[in-house]
């Protein structure tokens, strides 16, 4: 039998998401991190170790008066916070530090940020921008329209993500859009950049969150629930640029990612009760679902409209809305595990019944990188 080793026994968000016009992106980071270690009762001077994505981690450091023997800054992405869960448990167990906090903060709305969380790279700038594609949505639609193309995925079928999600957006008081939607208001919204239209879109919030962790001997210390680490995860990347990846209709870094996370769980895609994939577009959990083995190649449309990720689903998938419908503040992967720990917490407001394995994973950039994680509410195995 297994033990767990690491665990997260403090997580939460800011105290508002959304619009938050009165705090800065350094005093989001701070927000969220008091209201985590409130979470656990613990005080800036029991962290030893910080991590943070996107953000300068010594301004964070200092502006909350830790004074840390570990500090990793990686920021890949949306997926930073999810990498930085694995980098954490590494060193927890590697005893560089005992009790790490991973903070996020952005303002995405209201703009007030320190600097821009992630700046495009100078490959995409000189061989990429100069032909027009600027943003996320111009990006992301060469690889998907191959994927039409070549797999059959139609617009409905994205526009079917953006439904569900919002069914699931409906259980969460907190969340930003929970109105239903249909597939015809869908289709029917402001064409962005075809095939993308705006209900098929990140939203664009203000908001943070912050998680601690440390050893699986203590966690039966704190107040809340902990929350345990099933293996190590996996992290994968390909490259900045989109039109060099390896394949239009598949992500290496997601196959490689998801990969070493399910061998270090020891589970397989069958295991996992709740699933957690960074939605930025519509079409990010239909690769997501392919490439982590959950289905065959060029099923995850079909497999989401007929309904097997939705409420009542046989694979919950995105149970906070996601950042369709949640929230989405420019790197949503702290939103993802947010939700992953308070499914495996059972305290979600769209728990599902008697989950014990979530797995998040997450995307950084135009599929330039991914990093994927398994959390478990059970400590051995």
């Amino acid at each position: 039998m297994s033990r767990a080793s690491i665990a997260i026994v403090g997580a939460a968000e800011t105290t508002e998401l959304g619009k938050v016009p009165g705090l800065s992106q350094v005093g989001l980071h701070a927000d969220a991190a008091l209201n985590a270690l409130a979470d656990c009762g613990l005080k800036p001077a029991d962290i030893d170790g910080i991590a943070t994505g996107g953000h300068d981690v010594a301004e964070i450091n200092q502006y909350l008066g830790i004074s840390p023997t570990w500090y990793d800054g990686t920021s890949v992405g949306g997926c930073s916070f999810i990498a930085l869960v694995r980098h954490a448990a590494a060193a927890i167990q590697a005893g560089l530090c005992t009790t790490v906090l991973i903070t996020h903060g952005e303002s995405g709305r209201s703009n007030h940020r320190s600097h821009r969380p992630i700046m495009p790279s100078m490959q995409q700038q000189e061989f990429e921008a100069i032909y027009g594609p600027l943003f996320p949505p111009m990006r992301f639609t060469l690889p998907v329209m191959r994927k039409m193309k070549d797999d059959g995925l139609t617009e409905e079928q994205l526009a079917m993500v953006a439904v569900v999600q919002r069914e699931w957006a409906a259980f969460h008081p907190r969340a930003t859009a929970r109105d239903p939607i249909t597939v015809d208001d869908v289709l029917s919204s402001r064409m962005i950049a075809y095939p993308f239209r705006k209900l098929m879109c990140c939203l664009v919030s203000d908001g943070g969150g912050a998680l601690i962790l440390t050893s699986a001997e203590r966690a039966k210390d704190f107040p809340a629930k902990p929350v345990y680490l099933r293996g190590t995860g996996g992290e994968g990347a390909e490259g900045p640029m989109v039109s060099q990846m390896e394949s239009f209709t598949s992500s290496k870094a997601f196959r490689v990612s998801g990969k070493l996370a399910f061998e270090t769980a020891g589970i397989t895609p069958t295991d996992v009760d709740h699933l957690m994939i960074y939605d930025a577009f519509a079409h990010l959990p239909i690769y997501g679902l392919e490439d982590l083995g959950f289905v065959d190649r060029g099923e995850a449309g079909a497999f989401i409209s007929e309904g097997h990720t939705r409420p009542g689903g046989r694979l919950p998938l995105n149970t906070n809305g996601g950042g369709l419908s949640y929230m989405h503040s420019g790197m949503y992967g702290m939103y993802a595990l947010q939700e992953g720990v308070r499914q495996m917490r059972g305290v979600s407001p769209a728990q599902v019944e008697g989950a014990k394995i979530s797995m998040v994973h997450g995307v950084g950039g135009m599929f330039s990188a991914a990093a994927t994680v398994v959390l478990t509410n059970e400590d051995s195995w």
